[in-house]
């Protein structure tokens, strides 16, 4: 039996490529899991292999706890029943003791290789995880294993596999066993079963780096991608700048009659490609983007980070692309809310808002339309640029003197003054209770700023979150977390 032992270890040592170490430990899990069904009740096992007789022996053992605890059958003493096995056992000790072995037959030895086997597998699972965890979002070529109806099993050798979800294909392609391919490897998993590498040719990481491969001025740093929006398999969009003005990166990228920009659309089905020159200034970065159609006019609102670009009529559904296809994929690639319009309906547009400007101007400054009208024609869109804006700016406006520009800065100064006041009038008609007003930290003017956030109790500034503070005037976010932390303090007491 001993010989037998030994015969077992250095077979499937040798068939798997493991440790003689890691096999003697799974023989020994396997005759301790074999013992253990001896006992009716639980029983703590364990069986020690000589490593070079392969003689075992078999042990029992049992945890000592207090008199006052509940001991499991078959595992744990009480300090009474240890005493009585060795007056020497106490509170946390363990009593073991030798048994019989059980014969290490075709059963235990079934269960051995069973164990084994497992171990092999959790070894070859850690050892591909670790072999591929720095190389998510890298590119990497297989071969199709297994199509299924819902993925594709790709392996890339040495028992890497990768799991190819139907929905992260590209188009309608069509793969088949044996086929080669490539991926890029967004994830890794690692519980017990199935492939342990997610991949995907559908992102936009897949695009960057075909161009990377295809174009040697971006491996080479000389041009930079900044960007990549992709519908898979229909239409995708790519930002590239280059860091030597004698290149020019659309150009490059392209290739000698479009023979690099062809090369990763006949990897990705087909995919048609716009090359975007990159630009620092968002305006003309998304009229870049909008290409092939031509921008007449664009309108930038910073606040809602969104852009109104106008185009002729003829041009509309081309701006707009077939199901917004072209519109969508340039707001993507330039972090813009992009607005598409005719020429028609973005003048109506800017009308309509010359005219609340105005009638806002004319009621803040106290001054007629005609004047309203010509801060709003000069680019004065709040009463706010009318206090602020330097004074030179608004005597270069035609008909404007330096009198004029003065007076006009002290009304819309007064008008904000007035409308500063309406607004803390407004936050004193409620009132802020007793626990908030005397809070360490708050003064009377945070706890009516607070009461006008419907913030009345220490309670309601409890529940608040740091970003929940950040619109108040004067707030940072080391003093909201502050304040927030001593209105929390009564939940800890």
């Amino acid at each position: 039996m001993n010989k037998e032992i030994l015969m077992v270890a250095e077979a499937v040592s040798n068939e798997k490529g493991v440790d003689r170490g890691i096999i003697f430990e799974a023989i020994e899990q396997a005759l301790a899991m074999a013992t253990k069904k001896r006992y009716e009740e639980g029983a703590n096992i364990r069986v020690e292999i000589d490593r070079e007789t392969g003689d075992y022996q078999s042990f029992r053992w049992w945890d000592v706890v207090a008199d006052d605890e509940m001991a499991e059958l078959g595992t744990q003493f009480t300090t009474e029943e240890a005493l009585e096995k060795d007056p020497t056992l106490k509170v946390g000790d363990v009593f073991e003791e030798s048994i019989d072995n059980i014969v290490f037959g075709r059963i235990a030895a079934q269960t051995a290789k069973q164990v084994i086997v497992q171990r092999v597998k959790d070894a070859e699972r850690d050892l591909i995880i670790n072999r591929f965890r720095d190389r998510v979002g890298e590119l990497l070529s297989g071969t199709v294993k297994k199509v299924t109806r819902d993925h594709i099993i790709v392996d890339f050798g040495d028992n890497a596999e990768g799991l190819l979800p139907r929905e992260e294909l590209v188009g309608r392609e069509i793969f088949r066993i044996n086929d080669r391919t490539r991926v890029i490897l967004t994830a890794i998993r690692e519980e017990n079963r199935g492939p342990q590498l997610l991949v995907s040719r559908a992102a936009s990481e897949m695009l960057i780096q075909l161009f990377e491969i295809e174009v040697p001025e971006i491996s080479e740093g000389i041009i930079e991608i900044k960007g990549a929006a992709r519908d898979p398999g229909q239409r995708a969009k790519i930002a590239v700048r280059s860091k030597d003005a004698r290149i020019d990166p659309v150009g490059a990228c392209v290739g000698m009659r479009g023979a690099r920009v062809q090369a990763v659309s006949n990897d990705l089905d087909d995919e048609r490609v716009d090359i975007v020159l990159w630009d620092d200034n968002p305006a003309q970065l998304v009229i870049n983007a909008m290409a092939p159609a031509e921008v007449e006019s664009i309108v930038v609102d910073e606040d809602a980070h969104s852009m109104d670009v106008a185009v002729n009529e003829e041009s509309l559904a081309q701006a707009i692309g077939k199901g917004g296809q072209n519109v969508r994929l340039a707001s993507e690639l330039t972090g813009w809310n992009i607005n598409v319009m005719s020429m028609e309906d973005a003048e109506e547009k800017q009308q309509t808002e010359s005219s609340s400007v105005v009638e806002i101007l004319m009621k803040a400054l106290d001054v007629d339309e005609d004047v309203a009208a010509v801060l709003t024609a000069e680019g004065f869109t709040s009463v706010e640029e009318v206090a602020y804006v330097p004074l030179e700016e608004m005597r270069a406006i035609e008909g404007f003197d330096e009198e004029i520009a003065e007076e006009l800065r002290a009304r819309a100064k007064d008008a904000l003054l007035t409308m500063a006041l309406a607004s803390e009038e407004q936050l004193t008609k409620i009132e802020p209770a007793d626990d908030l007003l005397n809070m360490e930290g708050m003064d009377q003017f945070l706890a009516y700023k607070l009461t006008a956030k419907n913030i009345i109790t220490m309670e309601d500034l409890a529940e608040q979150a740091v970003d929940d503070l950040m619109d108040i005037e004067g707030m940072d976010e080391d003093k909201a977390a502050t304040l927030i932390m001593t209105a929390r303090a009564p939940w800890f007491e």
